[in-house]
């Protein structure tokens, strides 16, 4: 098996945005990832996503581990934190993808940020960028797959998947950055 990123090929991009009714100052997007209930995790996708957690690297860096079907293949998300700050979460994982075809592997790049709109709201902003590892394209090749036809069908099912999961990730970051301004007044 090869991890090699291919970095100059994309399979996927997007990005979508929702809006966070809490001053930029109350919200930490690092404490509700890293703080994330499984269930909660659910919620904001279902019923595509099936199971997270938080765990660290051998060397210390905050990791996100994230099991969640994309159109027919069921990702298993190995996320580093690069970048794990209140207004902004750089995460990256070389990720196991289960397709009908059998298993390989892809880069994924999931950033997590928010902008201030105004003193009582935040744009939140989720974006999400695959690359083929060889692995991949090995892979596609053996099967026959183009590797535009590959990247179309990611490019749908993913595109697809994070409009629906961002306006639900923006809520759940409300809710969290509500119940730590409650408990720090209680």
């Amino acid at each position: 098996m090869s991890d090699i990123i291919i970095t100059e090929k994309q399979l996927s991009k997007s990005a979508f945005s929702a809006v966070i009714n809490l001053p930029i100052e109350q919200v930490d997007i690092a404490d509700w990832l890293f703080n994330l209930p499984e269930a909660e995790y659910q919620r904001c996708c279902p019923p595509d996503h099936i199971s997270a957690g938080s765990t660290t690297t051998d060397d210390g860096k905050r990791m996100s581990i994230n099991v969640e079907m994309i159109g027919q293949t069921l990702m298993v998300q190995h996320y580093v934190a690069e970048v794990a700050t209140p207004s902004l979460c750089k995460m990256v994982s070389t990720s196991d993808a289960f397709t009908p075809n059998g298993r390989t592997r892809v880069q994924v790049i999931w950033t997590l940020s928010v902008e201030k709109i105004d003193d009582k709201s935040c744009k939140y902003t989720n974006s999400v960028v695959a690359h083929p590892t060889q692995e991949f394209l090995d892979f596609i090749d053996k099967h026959g797959t183009p590797f535009d036809d590959a990247a179309a069908a990611r490019q749908r099912d993913g595109g697809d998947h994070n409009s629906r999961e961002t306006p639900l990730f923006a809520a759940s970051i409300e809710r969290r950055a509500l119940a730590r301004s409650v408990a720090k007044a209680a």
